[in-house]
């Protein structure tokens, strides 16, 4: 029974009940009554019908309400939980592609430019980046102003080259052509002079040098002076004829290598020599060779000191291994697994960023392996400027050097590799890279 039909019935009932003549069908009193009683129990229905159907709309609203206030406001902003994208400075490039809190990005220059501002800015809470924006200055040998008496200054290969004005000359222009000599000419040493070779020839004479002199003085007293091949090459090409030092002989030239190098088949370029390979070293028995730019090193590195419940012992030349642990000890189990140590030889200035050392996990066959590895720089040297470590792939991180250094130096950096299973963490791996800088840079 619906409500509509309850309506029509009960105005048929009042209807009804205003009868007063029996003669027309009136029905008696007690049938009234008894259909008002079955009208008051179904309006008493459809209202508790009714009141229920409204409580659960008003819970479901309650429920609905609660939800939405934990949803982040409408007007919040996403710097709340994440840094504005950074773009790498002009001539400079940008490591680390993630701009959620915390996170680093890592700044370095081309070169010939200098990194002014922080090498690294890290994400924070309140959406910025640490530090102020990095640009990369120009720092090549032009922007001295080398060039004397209005020359143009031109790069080349960390050299530079003066495009003279005219009646000027010279490497800056600082000699006027007037009365300067050739810079590549070699004068007033005798051992550099020859008599030019002169012939008549239809009553005219005609005088000639050889190779690698030049006629110089009057056509009545010429003379022929050495051309200093090392100068010249190094004015018309920018840069230096050999790989390291250019010798100027009477009409020719020769290169040579400093102590511990060797001229290769070209006559210009210089190759290191491996007195380790060549068996060409003095180091004692327990030490180890190491090759270096231009000479070697003899090496034994130590394990680290006994200290608290953590020892180590010498698996390898170059490796420790830690004791095992006593069971109540908590902090030996933090305390570095293992500790190698690994030397590479590097020229002076080498081009970056250059991958330098890859760190991996290895597991035992049939043992599980971690299910996640974190990898980080614990430390040595200006490691922050320097040195970026970086995953490569899921089990590989990279040590990189990102800024050109200078020779001859040693430094050393410490990286590390930690090992979780479940988010739990099961052991940690320290390798200290030993950087060998040649003065050269070849």
């Amino acid at each position: 029974m619906n409500l509509s039909y309850t309506v029509f019935l009960l105005l048929n009932v009042l209807s009804l009940c205003s009868c007063n003549d029996a003669t027309q069908g009136c029905m008696d009193k007690h049938r009234v009554m008894g259909i008002l009683r079955q009208m008051e129990k179904f309006l008493k229905g459809q209202e508790i019908r009714f009141t229920e159907g409204l409580r659960i709309m008003k819970s479901k609203l309650t429920n609905l309400q609660n939800s939405v206030s934990k949803f982040p406001q409408a007007d919040q902003s996403p710097s709340q939980f994440s840094c504005p994208a950074l773009v790498a400075p002009a001539h400079g490039r940008k490591f680390g592609s993630k701009h959620l809190v915390g996170h680093e990005v890592h700044f370095t220059c081309s070169q010939g430019y200098r990194l002014m501002g922080p090498g690294t800015r890290v994400c924070q809470e309140n959406g910025t980046w640490s530090g102020a924006g990095v640009v990369c200055k120009d720092v090549s040998v032009c922007a001295s102003n080398p060039c004397q008496n209005g020359g143009t200054c031109a790069e080349a290969l960390n050299q530079y080259k003066c495009t003279c004005p005219h009646n000027w000359s010279g490497s800056q222009c600082q000699y006027q052509t007037q009365t300067a000599p050739p810079e590549w000419s070699v004068m007033n040493d005798p051992a550099f002079s020859r008599k030019p070779r002169c012939a008549r020839v239809d009553r005219a004479q005609h005088c000639s040098c050889d190779a690698g002199f030049h006629m110089s003085g009057t056509s009545d007293n010429s003379i022929c002076q050495d051309v200093n091949e090392c100068e010249v090459y190094k004015a018309d090409r920018g840069g230096p004829l050999c790989g390291h030092a250019c010798v100027n002989v009477p009409g020719s030239y020769h290169c040579s290598c400093p102590t511990g190098y060797k001229l290769l088949a070209d006559g210009r370029s210089c190759e290191d020599v491996d007195e380790c390979l060549t068996q060409q070293h003095n180091c004692s028995r327990g030490t180890t060779c190491i090759n270096t730019g231009g000479g070697f090193q003899c090496v034994n590195p130590e394990c680290p000191r006994s200290h608290g419940n953590v020892s180590y012992v010498k698996t390898s030349p170059f490796q420790c291994e830690r004791n095992p642990c006593p069971m109540e000890s908590r902090s030996c189990p933090l305390a570095a697994k293992t500790i190698s140590h690994h030397y590479l030889s590097l020229p002076s200035n080498l081009r970056t960023p250059t991958t330098l050392f890859r760190m991996a996990t290895a597991t035992a066959p049939g043992r599980p392996g971690p299910d996640s590895l974190r990898f980080g720089i614990a430390g040595g040297g200006d490691s922050r400027n320097t040195f970026v470590m970086q995953r490569s792939d899921r089990q590989t991180g990279e040590l990189i050097l990102v800024r050109p250094m200078p020779g001859p130096q040693e430094l050393s950096v410490e990286v590390e590799m930690s090992e979780y299973a479940e988010r739990t963490f099961q052991a940690k791996h320290l390798a200290r890279v030993h950087l060998l800088i040649s003065p050269y840079e070849f």
